[in-house]
């Protein structure tokens, strides 16, 4: 799934490449990823990008005073077009393109979703903050006003475990499992802990670990290709998807915590005093 990181990261590509340019039409293949239907799509066509932004992790293209947001998912993804292809896309079958904007000069991009489970979200709306999701959005990480003192305040009388609170996006903008993994590993922190559990020395070393994690990332994106950004993702994580590897701090071996729909990774030396973490799914499955 695309995170902060990423989609700031397509933010800046789109900057780039679609800001001054009026949107020829929007082609629609799956009915399901359109939202909203006052303005419709249509009433985007000859409008001119004016700006392209992030709200977490959704995208958020000005269009003239209208917004086109897009939040990708879990599989969804944006793939650029130097030149559109002049026969229509057709929906339907195990064709992953859910979307296609056309500008003015022939180039574009497509909106595409892998899998059977759909969750890619298109908007076209008046204002961005109508759109659900970036109205109950928690502040971004990577926001000045985001400071060890706002972490405190928001962990304080959690009775959560660290690793859900941050991934939360009504409590934190734009972290999801991948980068609460690579955070936590940062901190040196358990991503079972009780979030109001955590000392105020615990809330200082999560709050560094947090904006140095992002803010690395989202360096080490800036200025990619959109093709290039998953690939950079993935050769940047340290604990992230990698069970059965080497911690690269203390070379002990990453262990994995199996969920029904996801998993976590940790290093048990760093992370939980050598002591792993209790995975109740994969002791089912061995017995």
């Amino acid at each position: 799934m695309p995170e902060l990181p990423e989609v700031e990261a397509l933010a800046g590509f789109l900057r780039e490449r679609v800001v001054g340019h009026a949107i020829a039409r929007i082609d629609v293949l799956a009915v399901s990823a359109l939202k909203t239907y006052d303005p419709p799509v249509t009433s985007l066509g000859g409008l001119t990008v004016t700006g392209a932004s992030r709200h977490g992790k959704f995208l958020d293209l000005d269009v003239d005073g209208l917004h086109l947001v897009i939040h990708l998912a879990r599989a969804g993804w944006l793939r650029w077009r130097d030149e559109i292809p002049a026969r229509p896309a057709r929906p339907g079958g195990k064709n992953p393109l859910a979307v296609r904007v056309h500008l003015d000069d022939g180039s574009g991009f497509d909106l595409t979703e892998a899998g059977t489970k759909k969750g890619l979200a298109v908007y076209v709306v008046r204002d961005p903050a109508e759109v659900p999701g970036v109205a109950s959005l928690g502040p971004d990480p990577l926001d000045d006003a985001f400071t060890p003192e706002a972490l405190g305040a928001i962990v304080g009388g959690k009775r959560t475990q660290i690793k859900g609170l941050l991934r939360d996006q009504k409590v934190i903008a734009g972290i999801g499992n991948a980068y609460s993994d690579e955070v936590l590993h940062v901190a040196r922190m358990s991503p079972f802990k009780i979030a109001a559990s955590l000392t105020g020395e615990d809330v200082a070393a999560l709050h560094e670990a947090i904006v140095s994690t992002l803010r690395d990332a989202v360096e080490r994106s800036r200025g990619l290709e959109a093709q290039d950004l998953k690939g950079e993702k993935k050769t940047g994580l340290r604990v992230h998807a990698r069970t059965g590897q080497k911690c690269p701090v203390c070379g002990d071996t990453i262990r994995e915590v199996s969920f029904a729909d996801s998993s976590l990774q940790y290093c048990p030396t760093c992370q939980t005093g050598g002591k792993p973490l209790a995975d109740r799914r994969m002791s089912r499955l061995l017995k």
